[in-house]
């Protein structure tokens, strides 16, 4: 009798454990993703870590190896060792692998993956992923089908991203291995550093195979042009891509959300590259020295990398510090939602933007393209920026007084890192074992943390049957 109790007992403890970590999917996949996100960290960490893993064979420390696990499955793209000569064939491999699942999205990558097992997408599955495609609808309550992407669009949307992913990357790639070898690279080593740069590229990480990186190609236009497509592609998110797909040649049937992408994305890229000519153009150490041609594509090439691509051609140290204010600027708005880019998203400032606008109007709903945002999205949108604002600053004080460094240098590398950004002033490569694990967890909190925090805000709005009495405090 001992015996069968013993027996089952084992296998009633994993159905337990399997409904429970099921009930946790489905309940909440905002968590599950944070769970999925930190245990593939740790994998990463320790295969980093691995002799193997780093050029010389040695073992690579463990603040340096979960950084860099960190950057890479956050597709952040800051580093604390040099990314060219450190790691081993195997450990490129490993970073290849890692910011490829981590710009899909975890959650996207299981379920494409359930998919293709399975041959069919259940409704477990599609949950899950619609926590990827927009997260106000993580959370198991219920949800209005007015969204960019209709919970039975979630198959074709996964479709979408994988073969996007896929598409996209190869064309990069088969595009970038002439310019290599053009630019003088041997053509056996540009056989995968022009896939490397693809990836690096499309899913906004900014890692750079070569020793001194981008800025070897600062005068060949044709791969700073394709490297900045590549990042847009990757920065404008899938759902956006999923209806240029479907709809591409009819924008009246654009979603609210890919206008709004599209249309922000476009302005701030213009925009910043014009505030760094301003800003830049008798800078000896930038653009001061630079004809007018070269000025005018580097300036939209860092517009463009400080929205989360992370590949810089000139030093950003060298940037005056205002032009670094304004990166800061655009590295904390980031890229589109649901997108390989951080930051708190285009659409966030666009629908801030507009409720400002609005009320400036006196007008009793926010309104554009003849849709009206709800007040629901507005109030996620706030709690988004203010979470972020609260991020940096806390990360910011605790590492300026770790390091003692300038102020404006802390700033850019934590906005930077929050941002899933790369770029870096010099202090991250500098930074104690304690100031690391700071800017590691700011990566980690601005990779799934405003998307937990949008799904907590969204989860928690109730019907509420009475109101309170009104009273208004003065504010402003």
């Amino acid at each position: 009798m001992s015996g069968i109790v013993s027996a089952s007992s084992p296998q009633q403890t994993l159905r337990g454990v399997g409904r429970q970590v099921k009930h946790l999917v489905t309940s909440s996949p905002s968590r599950f993703a944070i769970i999925i996100f930190a245990s593939l960290i740790l994998i990463f960490t320790g295969l980093l870590s691995l002799p193997i893993s780093s050029a010389d064979g040695s073992v690579t420390p463990l603040s340096d190896a979960l950084f860099t696990a960190m950057s890479t499955i956050c597709v952040t793209g800051l580093s604390t060792v040099d990314m060219a000569s450190h790691w081993s064939p195997f450990g490129n491999v490993l970073l290849f692998i890692g910011v490829n699942i981590g710009g899909m999205g975890v959650l996207t990558l299981a379920s494409v993956m359930g998919m293709v097992i399975s041959k069919r997408l259940g409704l477990r599955a599609k949950l899950l992923a619609a926590g990827d495609s927009n997260p106000m609808r993580a959370h198991g309550g219920p949800v209005n089908e007015s969204q960019t992407v209709r919970l039975g669009e979630v198959g074709q949307l996964l479709t979408t991203v994988a073969l996007s992913t896929l598409v996209i990357e190869l064309t990069v790639a088969v595009l970038l291995y002439p310019a290599l070898v053009w630019a003088g690279i041997d053509p056996f080593v540009a056989l995968w550093e022009a896939p490397y740069y693809a990836a690096m590229s499309f899913t906004n990480t900014g890692f750079t195979p070569n020793a001194g990186g981008v800025t070897v190609f600062a005068d060949d236009y044709l791969v700073l042009t394709i490297l900045m497509i590549s990042v847009f592609l990757g920065s404008i998110g899938f759902p956006v891509i999923y209806t240029l797909a479907k709809h591409v040649w009819h924008v009246k049937r654009w979603s609210l959300h890919s206008k709004l992408t599209l249309i922000t994305t476009v302005l701030l890229f213009f925009i910043g590259a014009a505030v760094f000519l301003l800003l830049e153009f008798d800078n000896p150490r930038t653009f001061g020295s630079m004809d007018a041609g070269e000025t005018t594509i580097n300036a939209m090439f860092l517009s463009a990398m400080t929205r989360s691509g992370g590949f810089n051609v000139i030093e950003m140290s060298d940037l005056n510090g205002s032009s670094m204010l304004v990166a800061c600027m655009l590295m904390f708005v980031g890229g589109g939602s649901a997108s390989t880019a951080g930051g708190i998203k285009v659409t966030t400032l666009a629908v801030l933007a507009i409720a400002v606008w609005s009320e400036a109007k006196g007008r009793q709903s926010v309104e554009v393209f003849g849709r009206r945002i709800p007040s629901d999205v507005q109030r996620v949108a706030l709690s988004v920026v203010a979470w972020g604002a609260t991020i940096v600053a806390v990360s910011t004080v605790i590492i300026a007084q770790i390091t003692k460094a300038d102020i404006i240098d802390v700033l850019f590398d934590v906005i930077s890192a929050f941002g899933t950004v790369g770029l870096s002033s010099g202090l991250t490569a500098e930074l104690p074992d304690s100031a690391s694990y700071v800017l590691a967890a700011t990566i980690f909190m601005g990779r799934v943390g405003t998307v937990t925090l949008a799904a907590a805000v969204a989860a928690t709005s109730r019907s509420q049957l009475y109101s309170l009495p009104v009273e208004r405090p003065i504010v402003g």
